[in-house]
């Protein structure tokens, strides 16, 4: 989903951007793409993606397809998805997604489940002595 060239190319259809001179406190949900430049406090949760840029400041949970991460998150992050946590980022919580990849140089404090291919192991009875 997302280019090292261009991480940003992958948005052909933005919904909302939230510029870096931007500070929204509360709970802010969408249904299609965001672009995270600025600051946000409360809970960010859209049913498509979300790029949150290397300079971006977020104090919240959030929720998504697919992500891409290069800001500052305190918080949770679920993604149904990708997530893609490149050099700059700095996580502050746990991540839940499909599919993931960090950066060398990417901070993450916190606990990681991946969802995909999960299989509940079944129950086995032990042999009769």
């Amino acid at each position: 989903m997302f280019k090292k060239q261009d991480a940003k190319e992958g948005f052909k259809e933005v919904e909302t951007i939230i510029g870096p001179s931007i500070k929204v406190k509360g709970n802010f949900n969408g249904q299609g793409n965001i672009i995270v430049e600025g600051t946000i406090e409360g809970s960010l949760k859209t049913k498509s993606n979300v790029f949150i840029g290397d300079q971006a400041k977020i104090t919240a949970n959030v929720e998504a397809k697919e992500a891409r991460v290069g800001g500052e998150i305190k918080g949770t992050i679920k993604a149904r998805g990708y997530l893609e946590i490149v050099s700059s980022a700095k996580i502050i919580g746990d991540i839940e997604c499909s599919s993931l990849s960090v950066e060398r140089g990417a901070t993450l404090n916190g606990k990681c489940t991946m969802l995909a291919g999960q299989a509940i192991p079944e129950k086995t009875k032990e042999p009769a002595k």
